[in-house]
């Protein structure tokens, strides 16, 4: 069992910046990457990025260049800084941890919301 807390989201301006953590905690050492998801009101869940245990990323064409995600192993925890926040990016923004236990299971965050708005 892996248990994640989010933090960070809040009412930010557009062009301004936020920075999500996820920690996770319980049966960290099967890890094998970590990850962020958004909902926007009336969309579908969707993927922003990836990170693997190694530091390999992936980040969605629509938020590449303003976005990045990053880790630190020691602490379990995974970052996704957001710069130049626009009113598209409002959405509750969902930790997602992939580990391996024999196979692959998948645990989320309870999610926090980011409000871009003037």
């Amino acid at each position: 069992q892996v248990q994640l807390v989010e933090s960070g989201g809040g009412l930010v301006q557009p062009g301004g910046s936020l920075r999500l953590s996820c920690a996770a905690s319980g049966r960290v050492f099967s890890i094998n990457a970590m990850g962020w998801y958004r909902q926007a009101p009336g969309k579908e869940r969707e993927l922003v990025a990836t990170i693997t245990r190694g530091g390999s990323t992936n980040i969605v064409d629509s938020v590449k260049g303003r976005f990045t995600i990053s880790r630190d192993n020691a602490k379990n925890t995974v970052y996704l800084q957001m710069n130049s926040l626009k009113p598209e990016d409002t959405a509750v923004y969902y930790c997602n941890v992939r580990w391996y236990g024999g196979s692959f299971l998948d645990f989320w965050g309870q999610g926090t919301q980011v409000t871009v708005s003037s």
